[in-house]
């Protein structure tokens, strides 16, 4: 199960990073970077950064270890899984975040993950219709009621305390989904993973154009401030790639190369 989860997982990053090169200038060339975990496994970083997105991290991860770090951990686990986050060169095109992972920690395995949109100060409702769209579409086949439970995840989970607002226009949110029935489940999973690109691709292909003022960057550069806040103190992705001893270059790639307080 764990190879063909992997397999997943990977050929899923790969479609992304070639689509996001599609957007990309040809001249700009894809890093990729392979590192080590100290308890077993590695993964791999991707970076764009060009003309459509100042900073694109599309990365994969297998990683596994005696003890499961986190607060509900229990003996030995695994886990693996994408994520990815841009920061984009035009304002008007917003930062979209994306991850799937599986995990295994002592006798319990779940899967998790999920998307949402953050437009950095030009919140386009057409574009909030779509992805919520395509996220629904990704779920209503496993049962109607998941859009409305993992949108109001979403709405809890990317809330940002300090500064009373959400971190963006929200999304879909899931974690420890295990019902009982895995076949379902990773189906679930992998729709959800399978619609990411429908989601975004034609919001970035509206946008990506569009003029933009000196003063509109650097509104972006300050709303960005936000997602660091957030993801530095809350997110549970960071916490545990620290705490299990992962790659600090890989962990905050989520971070933008510029931002403002």
């Amino acid at each position: 199960m764990r190879e063909e989860i992997i397999a997943f997982l990977r050929g899923l990053r790969e479609e992304i990073l070639s689509e996001f090169k599609r957007l990309e200038s040809s001249s700009v060339e894809l890093q990729r970077n392979s590192w080590q975990h100290s308890s077993g496994g590695g993964g791999e970083i991707g970076l764009l950064r060009g003309k459509v997105f100042e900073k694109a991290a599309v990365n994969w991860s297998a990683v596994w270890g005696e003890k499961f770090p986190m607060q509900d951990g229990e003996g030995p686990y695994f886990a693996t899984g994408v994520s990815l986050i841009t920061h984009m060169v035009n304002p008007h095109a917003p930062t979209v975040h994306m991850n799937l992972r599986y995990i295994e920690a002592g006798t319990r395995s779940w899967v998790a993950g999920g998307y949402d949109l953050t437009p950095m100060g030009f919140p386009y409702k057409e574009d909030m219709h779509h992805f919520h769209g395509v996220a629904k579409e990704s779920l209503d086949p496993f049962g109607e009621e998941l859009y409305s439970k993992f949108s109001a995840w979403a709405k809890e989970y990317f809330f940002i305390p300090h500064r009373h607002k959400e971190r963006g226009v929200g999304g879909i949110f899931f974690d420890h989904i295990d019902s009982g029935n895995p076949e379902r489940d990773f189906a679930m999973w992998k729709s959800v993973g399978n619609h990411f690109l429908k989601a975004i691709l034609p919001i970035y292909e509206r946008r990506i154009a569009t003029s933009y003022s000196e003063e509109e960057k650097r509104l972006q550069e300050q709303l960005r401030a936000h997602y660091v806040e957030f993801n530095l103190l809350y997110d549970r992705g960071t916490k545990f790639g620290f705490l299990s001893g992962g790659n600090p270059e890989a962990i905050l790639c989520s971070m933008p190369p510029t931002a403002r307080w």
